[in-house]
């Protein structure tokens, strides 16, 4: 389905604002859909989608859920840790920088956040309402949705996607890092930084850039 406005989108980033519009108006079942690394020059890209029921209670450590790139790394940890208690809830999809170079980014992100929801969907049953962060909804996925620009900050189940994609991410650029030392992956996460542009000067690409961004074959 397309994109409809099915409620008042909150004012504010407040958290909770959009499950509280939701439960208002209704709504039961939701997912909530994140993805993360769609700008670097380097790795995959993410994406995760949560299953919440809006009369329950967030499962125990999850109270300090919020935008993924507002917290800090110790904080996500944590709340990734708590995630993987529930891990019923939740599911990850991934789009390598292969997949990028022959799609293009916004598709490959796409991939990933329907095979995320489809998961989902799979193990709980249709929801009454995805809710996708950013300002589109995913093409293919033939259930009621509705994007939310900065939802991260403003819905529980937008958010703890937002963690899931996020955390994960990092962790596989910091095996990266062990694979190929040069380009700095633990710190950059593959996003352009000066001295990973250097290192790409210096090394050239390797396995998991990405090949079709501005920069990182040279000469191109």
């Amino acid at each position: 389905m397309g994109q409809g406005r099915l409620f008042d989108e909150p004012e504010g980033p407040m958290m909770g604002s959009v499950e509280a519009s939701l439960r208002g108006r209704g709504v039961v079942r939701i997912i909530g859909v994140d993805e993360a690394g769609r700008g670097p020059l380097a790795g995959p890209v993410h994406a995760a989608a949560y299953f919440l029921e809006l009369a329950e209670e967030l499962p125990e450590g999850l109270q300090d859920l919020d935008d993924s790139k507002k917290l800090k790394a110790d904080v996500r940890e944590r709340l990734f840790e708590s995630l993987s208690l529930h891990e019923d809830r939740w599911a990850l999809s991934a789009s390598s920088a292969k997949v990028v170079d022959e799609i293009n980014v916004l598709q490959a992100t796409f991939r990933a956040m329907k095979a995320a929801v489809d998961e989902v969907v799979r193990r709980w049953g249709a929801p009454d309402l995805i809710v996708v962060d950013g300002n589109m909804v995913i093409p293919g996925v033939e259930l009621p949705q509705q994007a939310i620009v900065k939802g991260d900050g403003k819905s529980r189940a937008i958010a703890a996607a937002s963690i899931a994609a996020k955390v994960s991410r990092d962790r596989v650029m910091a095996a990266a890092a062990e694979t190929w030392p040069a380009y700095g992956f633990e710190s950059n996460k593959g996003y352009g930084t000066a001295a990973h542009r250097e290192a790409l000067r210096i090394h050239g690409p390797c396995e998991i850039h990405r090949r079709s961004f501005a920069g990182v074959v040279l000469g191109e």
